[in-house]
This record gives C-alpha cells, structure tokens and sequence, in this order.
C-alpha cells in the first residue's frame, strides 16, 4: 500500500469521529447523537467501516460488493424508519461526500511526496463506488418509505423530490410504480383560505393521486385553510413540449408555452375542482422533467394571476397565452392601481363586473352573453351603457377590451393574493 493510502488508514478513526461530530452539529435531525450513546456509536461504527473498505478497495479499483451494498442499504432504511428527512437525507449526502474529498486533499498534503498516480487511482475509484453507495443508501431508504407511509404522502414526497432536484426521485417513483417521462406538465391550483368549517382536503388529494396516477403535493398558503395543489402531469405527446429555457421561467417566449392545456391536465383541473366545490385557479407549465423547478414558479405566477371560478363554471388550467397581459401588469404597481381604480368605478353599477366578465368570456356575442347571466339582452346592453357611463370606456372598442378585460381578470384573481 503507497503512502497516500496508509496515510488515509492511519486517519480514518479521527475522520470518522469528525463525519459524526458534523453531523450532530450541522443537521438538526441528528441532534438525538449528543444524547444518545448507542446511536453515536452505530454511527461512528459506520463512518468508520466506509472509510476502512475505501482503503482496502481503491488501490486496485476493486468494487464494493453486495454485502457491501446491501450493508449500505440497510443503514440508509433504518434511518428512514427513524424518520430522517428527504431533505436531511440529501444533507448527509452532500456532507459526506464533502468530507471524504476534504480527507483525500489532507492525506495529500500529509504526504507530499504521493505520486500522481496514487491520487488518481483514488479519484478513478472514488465517483462510479460512490455513485454505486449511493444508489443502495436510497434503495433502503425508499424501502422503509414504502412501509412507513401511506401511498398519497409517497406520492407528495416525488413531487417534491423531483421541484428539489433530488436524485431519490428515481427509486421513490419505481416504488410508486410511476413512470418519469421526459416531459411533464406542472400544474399549480391556487385555494383562497376556506372557512373554518370546511373539511379537510386530504380524501380529496388521496382519489386524485389514485384517479390519475402522477406526483401531487399540497403546500399551505399564508391563510390557516389556503394552499396549492402542486401536480406533475406526464406528458407522453409524440412531439415533446419546448423547453422553459436555461436559467429561470422569465426567459420563457411566447411560443414556447401551448395555447391549451393537454386532456390529462385539464382533468385534473376538473376533478379537483369539482370536489372543492369553491372557486380556485389553475395555471400550467410545460417542461423538461430537469426544469420542473422553473415550471413550478411560472405555473404558480399564472395560478395566481388567473381568476378564481367555481366548480360550476368549469375552471380550467391557464397557460402564459392566457394571462400575459395580468403577469406584465402585476410586475407594473403602478399600472396595476390605475386598473383598480377603474375597477373601483363600477362598484356603484348593478352587477357590472360579472357582466363584463360574461361578456368576454363569450366573445362579446350579445346573446350568449345575455343568456349565461339568464337576463334579456335590453338588461344586458343597459349594464353595457352603464358601465361607459362610469368609466368613460366603451366595453365592445378596442381600447375598452384592452382596459376592462384586464380589469375583470385583475379582480377576479384577487382572493387569497
């Protein structure tokens, strides 16, 4: 064994000390070492085994083997049975890999006179074992998952994994039995705080996740009852949506983001909605499954601009294309109080916002319009004047559709912003 190699052995007791007394210090979940002896020394008994087959094994790039793995396994369930976090789990990952790199670079410099090709062979074994490592860590760990919790909390637990980026998103979907497409739509259902009577949604969120088989999340809002439904829709189209662009969703183009929905999205849409039984808003975003994290802050900028719809109306997902002209506006305060003020003109009119909204939403059609708000059109050309006479805006010009479409939009979207 070269020197470099001897030197790491003669370290690894006092590394291993150092790994575990980082992990007391640094993350919170593994604060139960300051207290715990028998768990400390499990710990240090692991810290000190890894270290103990690197030396045996990187000299001649040897593998590590299935009693090896399934050693590794073993610890990364029985710390998931514990209750260890995806997040600390991605902690100790990111920490242990930081230190055995930092143990490398010491034992370099201990030993000045290591030949290159000693710390290469080391580097060379280092990646594909510790990728290998770390593949059977989350096997365990996913198979503790699968008995500690309900099916629906798994399915959370993916779609979180995958907005963070986190490789366990691999093995948690296999466990799930779901596929990870190249394409996903990440869909953002926007709920203002419901009364204190209401029911839970958890039975609602549990038949959406079994009905339509995909990663779905619910993240509390600032309100005691508010929230969003935040679910990843597989795309499997023959020609795969276009990308959300390299670095943030701002740099998304107008061609880039669909016209309308896809089918599966919209379903969802419907289903939860309709089990809701109160308004909310939906907004969608294609992307490749490495942008899902880009998707998610476009889709809840849409969701939020869009307006709040009951179950009754149908609401549907709501795509850039939709809601472009709210999203530059509420980027724009000032342009966004001067169509409050225009808003603020027709609370002295009968019913004025719903009409203007009817009216838009059918395409300005005198009829349609007339027969959606069940009033005979004479009724519906009077809210029209009406509404001219307090704004000074004619609904049915150009200007008037520019102006007060947005207007109805801005302050229908208004709840639980």
């Amino acid at each position: 064994m070269g020197s470099f190699f001897a030197e790491l052995a003669r370290q690894a007791t006092a590394n291993a000390r150092r790994e575990v007394e980082a992990y007391a210090r640094e993350i919170a979940e593994f604060g139960f070492l300051d207290t715990n002896s028998q768990a400390r020394a499990d710990t240090l008994e692991y810290a000190l085994w890894l270290r103990r087959r690197t030396v045996e094994l990187s000299p001649d790039n040897g593998e590590l083997s299935d009693e090896d793995l399934g050693y590794i396994a073993a610890i990364g369930e029985l710390r998931a049975a514990a209750g260890m976090s995806l997040d600390a789990r991605q902690r100790v990952l990111r920490l242990h890999t930081s230190l055995m790199l930092r143990e490398i670079n010491e034992a370099t410099e201990a030993q000045r006179g290591v030949g290159v090709d000693e710390l290469m062979r080391m580097m060379s074994w280092f990646a594909p074992q510790g990728e290998r490592g770390i593949r059977a860590y989350s096997q365990g760990f996913v198979t503790a998952l699968r008995h500690r919790l309900p099916y629906v909390e798994q399915a959370a637990l993916l779609a979180r994994s995958l907005l963070n980026g986190d490789p366990i998103s691999a093995e948690l979907a296999s466990a799930l039995g779901m596929e990870l497409p190249e394409h996903c739509a990440v869909t953002v259902i926007r709920v203002p705080d419901r009364p204190a009577g209401d029911r839970d949604l958890e039975s609602e969120i549990e038949a959406l996740v079994k009905t339509h088989h995909a990663p779905i999340t619910w993240w509390p809002g600032k309100g005691s009852r508010s929230g969003e439904l935040i679910a990843l829709i597989p795309l499997h189209s023959a020609t795969p949506p276009a990308s959300l662009g390299p670095s943030t969703a701002e740099t998304v183009q107008p061609h880039s983001v669909p016209d309308l929905a896809p089918d599966p999205v919209s379903d969802l849409v419907r289903d939860f909605a309709q089990a809701l039984g109160r308004p909310c808003a939906a907004g969608t975003a294609t992307s490749s499954l490495s942008e899902v994290a880009h998707a998610l802050d476009l889709a809840r900028r849409i969701s939020r601009a869009a307006p709040l719809r009951r179950a009754s109306a149908r609401p549907r997902p709501h795509t850039v294309s939709d809601v472009f002209v709210e999203l530059a506006v509420a980027d724009a305060p000032f342009v966004d109080e001067w169509l409050h003020t225009v808003g603020r003109s027709l609370q002295p009119g009968p019913d004025l916002l719903v009409t203007l909204d009817a009216y838009y939403r059918h395409d300005m059609h005198r009829g349609a319009t007339a027969a959606a708000l069940n009033v005979h059109p004479r009724t519906l050309d009077y809210r029209l004047r009406r509404v001219r006479e307090l704004t000074g805006i004619d609904p049915g010009s150009t200007r008037g559709v520019r102006i007060l479409s947005t207007v109805v939009t801005r302050r229908l979207s208004e709840a639980g912003n």
